[in-house]
């Protein structure tokens, strides 16, 4: 890690440019992301952010850094109450059940376990304590058991998302309805005074439970301190939520500081927000049914972290496609080494192959380095992936190659270890697994079954043998059509999801802006940091 010391840069969302990362620590990363609300299933939204905090999560550790990432869960909210209420559950049972489907889709997206995944309800005594630390220093006030924060009592609001108080909508983005009885309308409930049916805890002020922003205040205060390297989200919650949040935790602890603000893009159904408010949402599970979760962690690191993505089937298919691509490639190429494996040696690797390898590495982290260009180390890895296929037609299984079978050895890892900190790589289910898995959803997707398509190839073997080759071309682009292709083999026929041509994969997924890639051997330093 030493020598990339002062090489990463990630774009902050308080200074709006990109700048190098220096820990507070040295070797050490505080993290704190946003988690849900989990009153229903979580939709495509959620999986952007997640797989983006994911990939940065990954990608530190990768760097040889110790990272404390933090994600909550809010299971205190008046979403979740007003769900507990239509369906006559307890509030806490619903935010629960619905925390584990949450983790169920998190691990179905290959996406690492935070180190602490804190719940609103166990961390109340918090909460309660550094509202009244707000009111103590003078940023909060009491009306009949509720609290809220004074936004005219703290002149640094408006910072992170350049609003003026003139341009803030009340009520804290429509999570609260306006209070006639507030000093600004602009100000935010820290506490809110219990109601019947809904569930409540004891505080100074009375019965009653935490507004929404307090509690990543409390929490991420909690697990990392009042002074933490990152802290991310959704570009939907700069404002108004982290920009309460960094009002809160100034108010309370004056030493309080992030260090960078980290925003992910939206992702689009024609070119509007994907929301559960506007219900043109898809939760993971309705893509997760027809497609591999695999190719929708593909589908949403294909494009750079900060751009918005706009969904489509199309760019869903190219992208199960390509993970095809990667483990039919590692899968043939497992099955040539299998029997070599003992005795390889790293020192003899064919010069061309080395090259490669060297190349792709120095640019991956060249990519990576620069704000996580994911889109583009995707589109690299191609190449050793193309090298894999193109040196398997040279290799005949015989051990006198030596050379030609580390070079591959050396190209099979390469690809695992990227993938691996890409988060595209399995380590619970094999290459014939996942090819399997992507085969199952592929059927499932053109309405069909295995057992179908096999006749069909035996129809086809048969018309081809009768020289019927009208007959044999028709059902070919029959399947074709429903996403089957196949493929004509010395040992038989046989099929796969279809992939389309490489131009149109590229024409396709080829909608990220393109950005100067930094020197980063440059002696010149970002901008000084913005005193927090």
């Amino acid at each position: 890690m030493a020598e990339l010391e002062g090489k990463l840069q990630i774009y902050n969302t308080m200074t709006k440019q990109k700048e190098v990362f220096r820990p507070r620590v040295p070797g050490k990363v505080g993290m704190y992301v946003c988690g849900v609300t989990p009153y229903d299933f979580s939709h495509i939204g959620h999986a952007r952010a997640y797989v983006c905090f994911d990939v940065l999560f990954r990608f530190l550790k990768h760097l040889g850094y110790e990272v404390t990432y933090v994600r909550n869960f809010t299971d205190i909210d008046d979403k979740i109450i007003n769900r507990a209420n239509l369906s006559g559950e307890d509030a806490l049972a619903l935010s629960r059940r619905f925390s584990e489907e949450f983790l169920k889709d998190m691990d179905d997206l290959q996406c690492l376990q935070p180190t602490h995944q804190p719940r609103v309800s166990d961390h109340v005594p918090q909460i309660v304590e550094m509202i009244q630390k707000i009111i103590e220093n003078g940023c909060g006030y009491t009306i009949d058991g509720d609290v809220y924060f004074s936004v005219d009592n703290f002149p640094k609001y408006g910072r992170l998302s350049g609003r003026k108080l003139d341009d803030n909508r009340a009520g804290g983005g429509g999570r609260v309805a306006v209070d006639s009885r507030k000093k600004n309308s602009a100000d935010f409930a820290l506490w809110k005074s219990a109601k019947p049916g809904e569930p409540w805890w004891e505080s100074p002020w009375g019965r009653g439970r935490p507004g929404w922003h307090i509690e990543c205040s409390a929490m991420s205060a909690h697990f990392l301190g009042p002074h933490f390297d990152i802290h991310g989200g959704g570009q939907d919650l700069t404002f108004p939520h982290h920009e309460n949040e960094i009002a809160q935790s100034g108010a309370a602890l004056p030493e309080s500081c992030v260090n960078l603000w980290m925003h992910n893009g939206f992702v689009n159904r024609d070119n509007e927000k994907m929301s559960k408010s506007l219900n043109n949402f898809f939760t993971i599970r309705d893509i997760t049914e027809n497609y591999h979760p695999l190719a929708l962690r593909f589908f949403l690191m294909r494009t750079h972290y900060r751009s918005d993505i706009n969904y489509t089937d199309r760019l869903l298919e190219t992208a199960s496609d390509r993970v095809y691509y990667i483990y039919q490639t590692l899968l043939t190429l497992e099955e040539a080494l299998t029997p070599f494996r003992e005795g390889i040696q790293s020192d003899r690797i064919p010069s061309d192959i080395k090259e490669l390898i060297e190349k792709f590495q120095s640019g991956f982290l060249t990519l990576m380095l620069d704000d996580l260009h994911t889109s583009s180390v995707l589109d690299d890895l191609m190449d050793p992936l193309k090298a894999i296929n193109n040196n398997l037609k040279k290799f005949k299984g015989k051990k006198q190659q030596m050379p030609l079978i580390q070079g591959l050895t050396a190209l099979e890892k390469v690809v695992k270890d990227t993938l691996g900190c890409l988060g595209l790589f399995s380590s619970s289910h094999s290459s014939f697994e996942i090819l399997k898995q992507l085969k199952d959803k592929a059927l499932k997707r053109a309405g069909l079954t295995e057992e179908y398509v096999l006749e069909k190839i035996e129809e086809r073997t048969q018309a081809r043998k009768n020289r019927e080759y009208e007959k044999s071309d028709k059902i070919r682009e029959e399947l074709y059509s429903r996403g089957i292709a196949l493929m004509d083999e010395p040992k038989g026929t046989v099929w796969r999801p279809r992939e389309p041509p490489e131009s149109q994969f590229d024409a396709a997924l080829n909608i990220t802006p393109q950005t100067p890639t930094p020197n980063l051997n440059s002696k010149s330093q970002s901008p000084k940091l913005e005193e927090c």
